[in-house]
């Protein structure tokens, strides 16, 4: 049986959940790319025909009124996160990093909560919901790394566990889509960046 120091950062910070998702990917390319890719992605790089259809629906109000679409930051998990809610959690080097947020993701508009990371995995205060993330990557065969992607939800109360899950019915699809798109993403950044042996030369 493990130990607490056997623990994930996310099962630390998220130690039972009232939904899990995790998707993998093999990527051809050493662990520490491959670990650095996921660190330092830009999520709102991340780009599949749905998304970009989600991203435009979102910024449509602005195009209708006359207004320019919403300039967006980078959201980059190696410079801290930086936008509202969300925080670093932990990293270890190599291995895994994890992030989290505090907030009311059932509301048709989110409601976001800061709390410190120390206070992260303890929060109880009910009426809200903590969400966790994280990458990991281990080794795969001799050439390739698996890299996976979790995030866990739990609620601090019933009352917002039935809110929650009822949401979570219908996004659980779209947020597997996103899983996946974030991972290829990676994927093929870190690929794109990995050391190759150089090509023999012909005879």
């Amino acid at each position: 049986m493990g130990t607490a120091d056997d623990r994930m950062l996310i099962e630390s910070a998220v130690p039972t959940f009232d939904a899990m998702i995790v998707e993998h990917a093999v990527v051809y390319a050493d662990r520490a790319t491959t670990f650095e890719a996921a660190r330092n992605v830009d999520f709102l790089t991340v780009r599949t025909p749905l998304l970009t259809a989600a991203f435009w629906v979102r910024d449509l109000p602005s195009r209708l009124s006359g207004g320019a679409a919403p300039d967006r930051p980078e959201v980059v998990l190696s410079e801290g996160i930086g936008v509202p809610g969300w925080l670093l959690l932990g990293e270890r080097e190599g291995q895994e990093i994890a992030f989290g947020a505090v907030g009311k993701f059932w509301r048709p508009t989110i409601v976001w909560r800061d709390v410190p990371r120390e206070e992260f995995a303890g929060f109880s205060e009910p009426g809200w919901g903590k969400m966790a993330a994280n990458f990991s990557v281990q080794s795969y065969g001799n050439d390739a790394t698996l890299l996976s992607y979790q995030c866990r939800t739990v609620t601090t109360d019933l009352a917002s566990r039935r809110r929650f899950l009822r949401y979570w019915q219908l996004v659980r699809p779209l947020a597997r889509h996103v899983l996946r798109a974030t991972l290829r993403t990676i994927q093929l950044n870190a690929e794109a960046a990995a050391v190759r042996p150089p090509e023999p030369e012909g005879e």
